[in-house]
């Protein structure tokens, strides 16, 4: 195992659509394992792939508080395949965008459809917080962010910000 660099905004890849992931086999469980790693090391409650500069759909999750026993989920190719007319705001954050929060409106509960850490298919109901970051963290998998929900004025924002931050850490 091995704590993996987070990619930062405005960094371009995190714009890419990750790609199916074809088998479950020994080296996309390591991939899992690094990016569980890397997720509590940063810490976070979920993490694209591609957030590490790996552009294949795995996502994983932890929504476990700091003394809680951990309830790890890993979602391979995960799809969502039906939400919830009750929408639910929750004030999101995103490792790739660090020390950012904002409100952001999403369906309450989801069904998502996906493999387990075995290659199993399983189909599972989410609500709370589970449903928002699995939403979260699948976005990512389609090149999409959560300032995506947000008004214009303020991504625009967010992204001079982050843009200035990484000019100024390139000189």
């Amino acid at each position: 195992m091995a704590i993996r660099d987070i990619l930062v905004l405005p960094d371009p890849r995190l714009r890419l659509t990750s790609a199916t992931v074809e088998a479950v086999d020994d080296g996309v469980r390591r991939l899992v394992d690094d990016m569980f790693e890397t997720m509590y090391d940063a810490p976070g409650i979920g993490l694209a792939a591609i957030q590490i500069g790996e552009p294949r759909r795995i996502v994983t999750i932890d929504p476990a508080r700091k003394g809680e026993e951990k309830r790890p989920l890993v979602l391979i190719n995960p799809e969502v395949v039906w939400s919830s007319e009750e929408k639910r705001t929750h004030e999101e954050g995103c490792l790739s965008i660090p020390d950012y929060y904002e409100t952001v409106e999403r369906p309450d509960r989801v069904r998502v459809r996906f493999l387990d850490r075995t290659g199993a298919p399983q189909e599972q109901e989410f609500g709370g917080i589970l449903s928002t970051c699995i939403q979260h963290e699948i976005d990512h998998l389609n090149g999409g962010l959560f300032i995506d929900y947000i008004s214009r004025l303020k991504r625009e924002r967010v992204m001079k910000k982050f843009t200035k931050q990484a000019r100024r850490a390139a000189e």
